[in-house]
């Protein structure tokens, strides 16, 4: 990377070539062109985005200008010079870039002292790391919590903080991605105090509009690099289809063998065989179960091979996870059962296959699921194993959806009322919030003060607002979660406390009855008290899952826009969602066997957020010979089956989404299906939904229509949440229903010209995400 001329020329040529030596030291001899290229940007003091593939030397793009930096830095007068802050999505990933940062500056001798800054640092050496750190490596809720409400004690740090390191940016979307964006502007506003500017140097996989969504997420311009220069190895790609079993589920529906069975299989073939594999898996509950699993069966083959099979998820204490990594870096584990938390950039070097359980969500974290084999340019295998799940059904039979198809752009919405509100506090309490502070948070900002003031959270005094509460006003918002006190789960025998849930999954994921997976171990809940906000467990070992079941009533609040669709509307707006879970099924393990419900009594919660719906009229009815015997049935299967699809059009899961039909609804007169937003303000699902009506609802009909059941089954409109226990729904009417209303759907371009702006996406699955800060 020869110098040239330009701002960056201040560097001096010695530091640049101690730097370029240290990379070649660690095995990098030339950088690839996207690296440099995008080095050069940042040394120019220009912001940036590298969105290449997984293990295409992102990292390096960054380390260039940020080693430099540290390195004139530590010939400065004061010692500390020029700082680095770096953020990423979980803890594991910081973990392990500081121990590659270690390595990669361990020719340029004292002058980089990186250190990881988080909810697992000791006390003792977080002063250290306040003081001395000039490379400090955290996560968003750490700097949220943690760093910003105490800026006077980093004061140092941020008068000096050069570049702001934010690695796979890519799944900062949704709510998520929304309240790091605020946290973001609440940074730079700090530096900026301090008479700070960092240059903000962005890594993400490759995403559709790269430099866009960097943007919104910064608020800064930022320049996009996106060309990968990077050597690739061979990857074969496998769909497969988990076979049916003899077993019935629900109303007589064919049950196929399930996703996590089939995982655990494949781990264990490819563990016997000496291949070094990880299986990723959707949720906490199924790296545990893969995990117990695999080891049963590799122990009937070879008692060693047993240990040589894990579990990696969020949750684990700190020395866990820094065992599991270290042994997978060493070569001890041959298999693992992983949750999204090791998608996210960590090397693992060495890895033959991949294994994913279940359609990870989107493309984009498909191919970095799959690019985690492979890493040192050899071939690699990755299996996508389908669920009984319409939209994995749909993929494995329509495998151009994902291999002729770009990546998602990232979206997200730092105007939502919902995310803005209280980090205005948050800023508020760190400095008065003056009004020029305002065009930093958006424009929504000002609207939003009075409601703070009259609800006595902020006070205006001279030119600037004051927060006015005790309490931290960091605490007002779970930026991973919907807010609410988490639920601890304790151990009724022992009072240990073994973690905690987020407040608003926990009527469905810590009632009584439910079944709670820690560590391999299972734990039944025997009480959930809602006011002191504690479920208590006893271990146990039932022969079954539990899963949670709900009803909901939906109400229009208001219509933003109503698009004639032949005769019927599609429509999209604000709406009130009141639900409530009202059982529990148990499943058997393995088969998913339905082995009965349990009727709970829990309190309705309400719920403002966004929606799409669609009417049908009378004449439409007839057209598609819907009569009042079956149209209940009908619309609740075209329901089920567009939920289910939607996560291939709006880069959501289908448990961030809810759904209602009605044949004749209070508000619009008519029959009507609405799918909403789960989070407060909306997140961009049901938007997204609007701008691809058409291409959505295509898929959701053919969905359904080349399912080769008779009445319907888990892989086309049986859905796993239905409050309703999947009655009534028709399958037959349901195709016809969705044929009559798509031959009156405009062209998708008219739909999008007459929508409001693109909003957010789905935010990052808070199941994965670190404990706290």
């Amino acid at each position: 990377m020869p110098p040239r001329e330009g701002r960056h020329a201040v560097w001096p040529d010695r530091i640049r070539a101690e730097v370029v030596a240290a990379v070649r030291a660690a095995g990098i001899e030339h950088p690839w062109a996207h690296q440099a290229r995008a080095a050069e940007h940042a040394l120019d003091g220009d912001s940036v985005v590298v969105a290449t593939g997984t293990a295409s030397g992102k990292s390096l793009a960054y380390l260039v200008p940020v080693l430099s930096a540290l390195v004139e830095g530590a010939e400065a007068p004061n010692g500390r010079g020029a700082t680095t802050l770096y953020l990423a999505p979980t803890k594991a990933l910081a973990a392990d870039q500081c121990r590659s940062v270690k390595e990669l500056s361990h020719p340029l001798g004292h002058s980089v002292r990186a250190a990881v800054y988080d909810g697992d640092t000791p006390f003792e050496e977080r002063e250290w790391i306040r003081q001395y750190g000039n490379y400090v490596l955290t996560n968003p809720d750490m700097l949220h919590r943690g760093i910003l409400p105490s800026h006077p004690r980093w004061s140092s740090f941020l008068k000096s903080l050069k570049y702001v390191v934010i690695d796979e940016c890519h799944t900062y979307r949704g709510v998520f991605g929304s309240h790091v964006a605020q946290v973001l502007r609440r940074l730079r506003r700090l530096c900026a105090r301090y008479g700070a500017s960092p240059v903000f140097l962005l890594a993400s996989a490759t995403a559709a509009e790269p430099a866009v969504a960097a943007r919104r997420l910064t608020g800064v311009p930022v320049l996009e690099v996106s060309d990968d220069a990077s050597p690739r190895g061979e990857l074969v790609f496998a769909l497969w289809e988990p076979p049916l079993t003899e077993l019935h589920g629900e109303k007589g529906a064919p049950v196929r063998r399930t996703a996590t069975a089939e995982a655990a299989d494949l781990l264990t073939d490819l563990t016997v065989q000496g291949v070094r594999s990880v299986a990723f898996v959707r949720s906490r509950r199924g790296a545990e179960l893969i995990s117990v699993i695999s080891q049963e069966r590799l122990a009937e083959v070879d008692r060693s091979l047993a240990g040589r099979v894990a579990a990696y998820r969020g949750g684990y204490l700190p020395e866990e996870r820094r065992a599991l990594e270290q042994a997978l870096h060493s070569g001890e584990l041959l298999g693992l059962a992983a949750t999204n938390a090791l998608e996210l950039g960590i090397d693992i070097s060495g890895l033959d296959a991949v294994v994913i359980a279940g359609y990870p969500g989107t493309r984009a974290s498909l191919w970095q699921q799959a690019g985690r084999a492979g890493r040192s340019g050899q071939g690699a295998l990755a299996v996508l194993v389908a669920r009984d799940d319409p939209l994995d059904t749909f993929l494995v039979h329509h495998p151009e959806a994902l291999f002729d198809q770009p990546v998602e752009s990232t979206v997200l919405d730092p105007d939502n009322p919902y995310v803005l509100a209280p980090h205005l506090c948050a800023a508020a309490a760190e400095l008065p919030l003056t009004d020029e502070d305002l065009d930093l948070f958006g424009p929504a900002g000002e609207g939003l003060l009075p409601q703070l003031e009259a609800a006595k959270l902020l006070r205006r005094r001279t030119r600037a607002w004051h927060w006015t509460r005790r309490e931290r006003a960091a605490d007002l918002t779970d930026i991973r979660g919907e807010g609410g006190r988490p639920v601890q789960v304790v151990e009724t025998g022992t009072g240990r406390l073994l973690g905690t849930v987020d407040a608003g999954a926990a009527h469905s994921t810590v009632h009584e009855g439910a079944v709670h997976l820690h560590q391999g171990r299972t734990y039944l809940v025997r009480s959930l008290d809602l006011e002191d906000s504690v479920a208590l467990v006893e271990e146990a070992a039932p022969p079954y899952s539990t899963v949670a079941r709900d009803t909901t009533s939906i109400s229009v609040l208001e219509t933003d826009v109503e698009i004639p669709w032949g005769d019927g509307r599609l429509c999209f707006g604000s709406v009130e969602v009141t639900n409530q879970v009202v059982s529990y099924l148990r499943r058997r393990l393995i088969t998913g066997e339905v082995l009965g419900e349990t009727k709970l009594d829990l309190p309705p919660r309400t719920l403002r957020t966004r929606a799409v719906w669609w009417t049908v009229t009378e004449d439409q009815l007839d057209r598609a010979r819907i009569n009042p015997e079956i149209l209940g049935g009908s619309l609740h299967a075209a329901e089920h089956a567009s939920i289910g699809l939607l996560p291939l059009f709006a880069t959501c899961d289908r448990w961030d989404i809810g759904g209602v039909s009605i044949p004749l609804h209070p508000d619009t007169l008519l029959p009507t299906v609405f799918v909403y937003d789960g989070h407060p303000g909306g997140a961009g699902f049901a938007e997204r939904a609007f701008h691809t009506a058409r291409t959505w609802l295509t898929a959701t009909r053919q969905a359904i229509a080349s399912c080769e059941c008779d009445a319907g089954c888990p892989s086309c409109i049986q859905s796993p949440k239905c409050g309703n226990g999947n009655d009534p729904l028709h399958k037959r009417g349901a195709v016809r229903l969705l044929t009559v209303l798509l031959e009156g759907a405009p062209e998708e371009k008219e739909t999008a010209d007459e929508a409001p702006e693109q909003a957010p996406e789905d935010p990052a699955d808070p199941s994965e995400a670190p404990p706290g800060p």
